[in-house]
């Protein structure tokens, strides 16, 4: 092989490996930021189901 075929592919995976590292970084980013949004979020109330426990009249 050529010396530059060789630089060239080496390269290719430098870029491929920065841009995966990137990509990596990025997520875990988008990630925490989304579960910190999550845990900063008020306390719901429980919401009591619509129908559970209510009695319904069936006619045949």
């Amino acid at each position: 092989m050529e010396l530059s075929s060789i630089m060239a592919s080496q390269l290719r995976s430098l870029q491929s490996t920065v841009q995966m590292s990137v990509l990596n970084k990025a997520l875990q980013g988008n990630a925490s930021a989304a579960a910190e949004m999550l845990n900063s979020l008020p306390e719901q109330p429980a919401v009591a189901h619509p129908h559970k426990g209510a009695s319904i009249d069936v006619k045949a």
